[in-house]
């Protein structure tokens, strides 16, 4: 069962498998503004272990085409986890040259247009990982963002739903399902989380965010609850910077522009690099920059 909106990759070398996480203190303080921080992640010494591996087989060892795209594809996801954006492309561009098949390679591809602000080409990425693999939810996540960036507002709605209806007891599904139809309806949008939210897994530390955004829990409650029934190292900044965004998109769409640049700069901070939070903050980040720009030219024009 997906629970949390995010790329999850294990390498597997001489039948061993490294998960690809970091560790991270949970050490956490309170800023002069009263907002959570938390000590950002640090890539933990088995990546470059795995790095070390993956670069001596793609060196040395004889490989299939199929093999060789493989690991260049396990070793892009790697470079993804740490930020390394530019190496990791390449490698997924190496991949889809020897396994054009390959679904997962096309997907990195079009968040990273995405990112760019390239929706059309971002568009086509996404197309054929469903032309490649209709069941692939994570598809339609991905281009719905798109649209959403592309204030393609009804398409974006429509993927949100394919991929909300593949699993609908998964609060970040309903959260994204809201914050694109909130962009056509808000009043609308709201009335149908309250419904999505009957149907949430019990106890998910997810439904916290569904709950703030309907207004039945506050900030200091959602980062109470982000520390408990913690599972392993990273969790408390990867719960970080998901409340960091969700929250800051809240405060976008109340109009409080310099409250939600913080928390998203906050969500950028965490490290947390493959999480789809960490990913769009930067994007959010510029749009307020821009407005706040504009907004203080038309009252102090040249």
């Amino acid at each position: 069962m997906i629970q949390k909106m995010r790329t999850v990759a294990v390498v597997v070398l001489a039948g061993m498998s490294i998960l690809l996480t970091g560790c991270v203190s949970t050490q956490s303080g309170v800023n002069e503004q009263g907002k959570v921080m938390v000590e950002p992640v640090m890539p933990d010494y088995k990546l470059e272990i795995t790095l070390a591996k993956l670069n001596e087989i793609l060196s040395s060892a004889e490989l299939t085409d199929e093999q060789r795209a493989r690991f260049h594809y396990d070793r892009g996801v790697i470079y993804d986890s740490v930020g390394l954006r530019i190496l990791s492309r390449i490698d997924f561009h190496q991949a889809l040259k020897l396994q054009p098949n390959l679904a997962d390679a096309y997907n990195f591809i079009g968040i990273y247009y995405t990112q760019e602000g390239e929706f059309e080409s971002a568009y086509e990425a996404f197309d054929a990982v469903l032309e490649l693999s209709p069941d692939y939810d994570y598809a339609f996540l991905n281009r719905g963002i798109a649209l959403y960036y592309g204030e393609r507002n009804a398409l974006a709605v429509s993927d949100m739903e394919s991929f909300y209806s593949q699993d609908q007891k998964d609060g970040y599904r309903a959260l994204w399902l809201y914050l694109t139809e909130s962009e056509i309806s808000v009043e609308q949008a709201k009335i149908r989380l309250e419904y999505n939210r009957t149907q949430l897994t019990p106890n998910a530390w997810s439904n916290e965010l569904v709950d703030f955004y309907l207004g039945n829990k506050s900030r200091e409650q959602v980062f109470a609850a982000a520390k408990e029934g913690l599972s392993h190292p990273n969790e408390y900044a990867e719960r970080l910077c998901e409340a960091y965004f969700y929250i800051a998109k809240i405060s976008q769409q109340q109009g409080n522009y310099n409250d939600a640049a913080n928390y998203f700069r906050l969500a950028l901070a965490t490290n947390i690099y493959d999480f789809v939070e960490h990913r769009y903050a930067r994007i959010e980040l510029a749009k307020i920059n821009a407005k706040l720009y504009a907004e203080e030219s038309a009252k102090n024009p040249h």
